[in-house]
């Protein structure tokens, strides 16, 4: 599948759990990222995605309402200002 469509499939709120946590993934953070905003990725996804090396990453998993607790007592943590205002502002946190 190219990588125009399985960016849709990230983005998609209908898309699967399963098919998100395959997306996670991804060797593009532009994918990662996008399945990292999608409230319906697992939180075993989103835990997995709160260590990404890539900022833009981290900081669409704080975001996420569905971020777990602890993953986003590892994200208030970050080296970066965004990611740990964008947990701060979590309804989880």
């Amino acid at each position: 599948m190219d990588f125009s469509k399985r960016l849709e499939m990230a983005r998609n709120e209908k898309t699967s759990p399963q098919e998100l946590a395959q997306l996670a993934n991804d060797p593009s953070q532009v994918m990662r990222a996008a399945v990292a905003e999608n409230p319906n990725t697992p939180p075993e996804a989103l835990t997995q995605l709160a260590g990404d090396e890539y900022e833009c990453v981290r900081k669409a998993v704080a975001g996420n309402p569905n971020t777990p607790p602890e993953a986003l007592t590892q994200l208030a943590q970050d080296r970066e200002v965004e990611v740990r205002a964008a947990a701060a502002r979590n309804s989880n946190a």
